[in-house]
């Protein structure tokens, strides 16, 4: 089981670079591919769009068949999506194998969560989850610095290529070392429906359609365009920071896990965080054309108090039945990631509709877009029953 769950961390690891490497490829994508912006924001969201509809299809698999199938084979499509990027020669093919990497992405953390949800303590369910996306979050410090440094080095097509057969290698990995939990009897019983009859999940899964989507689409996209178009950074500079965003968002997922235990509430734990997460789009709106330390204090603030996901699918987790848990964590997840794809796809138009009356207005746009969602899923969390394990 134990290194089972190694070669999932990897896989993990792996899908935090691919929904974050794009911000730091974009000047090297517009270079050479010609990619717009809007462009660069749709491949994106078509990551994300294609890992939302993965869920429901894994949930029922992780049910039925186990993680380790349904894990390994959809891991080795994102290979092939890799594969194809590193070949693609306009802004179609770039999108299609984001897409492709989406799918190979999307079961990774929910196999993980299922484990843990079915063969370990549910009181220790946040701490593990945290610890997971903590580790798995250095894919997102592997997407900034060293990523700007190896495209320096190799060039961006080399680069992907070899990341493609890292990604075959960790596919085999899986179907190699994964053990899946004993089967539930009760197993093939009940659907997403029973899960959405349950009205306690609804105001979770308003906060769980905001707690990510800003972070994600900062750290995976604005982040770059912003520091080059705003405030004059290089490539290095741009992987730098994005550097310590990713670092940020480890520290804030560790720092996530055990507060739960500690202070015997997951409701204004989440609820707090994400106050603060509010706070730093807030400072980022009213400041985007500001100094450039605030702006990046305000970038790194979002990504530490923006790592509640993993404390999130715990609270969540807590109203699921045992014989319903794969279908349970990958409809918190569907409610995490799909809001992403729409609001990459979204903020694209908003930054494009925009009047550049000052290089920091379009950007500003979409914080604010940010900050009023967030803001909404807050409101309707309120409405949320506190439970702990």
């Amino acid at each position: 089981m134990r290194t089972g769950l190694v070669a999932l961390l990897l896989a993990y690891v792996l899908s935090q670079f691919y929904r974050a490497f794009l911000a730091v490829l974009t000047p090297v994508l517009q270079a050479d591919l010609g990619l717009t912006a809007a462009d660069l924001a749709t491949a994106s969201g078509w990551w994300f769009l294609a890992f939302a509809a993965m869920q429901i299809p894994i949930g029922s698999g992780l049910d039925r068949l186990g993680p380790r199938w349904t894990t390994g084979m959809l891991m080795a499509v994102g290979a092939g999506g890799a594969f194809l990027f590193s070949q693609a020669t306009g802004a179609f093919q770039i999108k299609l194998a984001m897409a492709l990497i989406g799918v190979g992405c999307a079961p990774v953390l929910m196999a993980s969560y299922f484990i843990y949800a079915r063969s370990y303590s549910p009181a220790i369910f946040g701490t593990l989850a945290g610890v997971t996306i903590g580790v798995g979050a250095l894919g997102n410090v592997a997407s900034s610095l060293p990523l700007s440094s190896a495209v320096a080095a190799f060039g961006w097509r080399p680069t992907v290529l070899g990341l493609a057969a890292i990604t075959a290698a960790v596919a085999l990995a899986i179907l190699a070392l994964v053990r899946d939990p004993p089967r539930l009897v009760a197993a093939g019983d009940g659907s997403l429906l029973d899960l959405l009859r349950n009205r306690s999940i609804w105001p979770i899964l308003a906060i769980m359609a905001v707690c990510y989507t800003p972070i994600a689409g900062l750290r995976g996209l604005w982040v770059g365009p912003y520091l080059a178009d705003v405030q004059g950074a290089d490539q290095i500079e741009i992987g730098r920071i994005s550097l310590w965003i990713g670092l940020a968002m480890v520290a804030g997922n560790f720092a996530y896990g055990p507060l739960d235990r500690w202070l015997g509430t997951r409701k204004w734990v989440i609820f707090g965080g994400n106050a603060l997460t509010l706070a730093a789009l807030v400072v980022l709106w009213w400041f985007a054309a500001g100094p450039p330390g605030m702006a990046v204090a305000a970038l790194v603030a979002a990504g530490f108090f923006g790592a509640s996901f993993p404390m999130v699918i715990a609270h969540g987790r807590a109203f699921f039945p045992p014989h319903l848990m794969g279908r349970g964590v990958t409809l918190l997840n569907l409610f995490g990631i799909a809001p992403v794809g729409l609001a990459q796809i979204v903020t694209g138009w908003v930054h494009a509709a925009t009047p550049a009356t000052t290089p920091a207005a379009p950007y500003a746009a979409v914080f604010l877009f940010f900050a009023v969602t967030t803001a909404a899923g807050l409101a309707v969390y309120l409405l949320s029953q506190d439970r702990t394990d």
